[in-house]
């Protein structure tokens, strides 16, 4: 079994998997829906997760750099509600604050250009988040 990591924003959801052994996440893709329409976006998912033995989501949760939860960690917290109703798996948040940032960096750093960078971001998103949680449950924090 798999866990799948997951970055969502508004017209898009990152999508990272990991390995049978949950040590490393690799970026699986990005899904594209309308604006907001996460139900879409579920559906979309639910195709990749009946080819994939998926045990657990970990879904990034960008609380504001204070702490605060704002409007788009209200807009998680209710996708989280979705994903545990249709897909009846645990969901777990995973604090993001960063990782698309953190994804941009790299992608720059390979001199990747703007363009592949736009189609990239989210799927690397979704891999910082997965592999962050991966390695925080197998202690190697840093």
């Amino acid at each position: 079994m798999k866990y799948i990591g997951l970055d969502l924003g508004t017209r898009t959801l990152g999508v990272s998997i990991s390995d049978t052994t949950k040590t490393i996440a690799t970026a699986y893709g990005t899904i594209h829906f309308k604006d907001d329409d996460y139900q879409e976006a579920i559906k979309q998912l639910s195709d990749i997760m009946q080819k994939q033995p998926i045990e657990k989501i970990i879904l990034g949760f960008p609380k504001n750099m204070n702490g605060t939860i704002g409007p788009r960690a209200e807009t998680t917290l209710e996708f989280k509600k979705m994903l545990e109703k249709h897909f009846n798996i645990e969901v777990k948040l995973q604090d993001e604050r960063l990782s698309t940032k953190e994804a941009s960096g790299y992608m720059i750093s390979a001199d990747m250009s703007r363009k592949k960078r736009k189609k990239k971001i989210d799927s690397l998103a979704a891999n910082i988040i997965l592999q962050t949680y991966l390695d925080k449950e197998k202690g190697l924090e840093i």
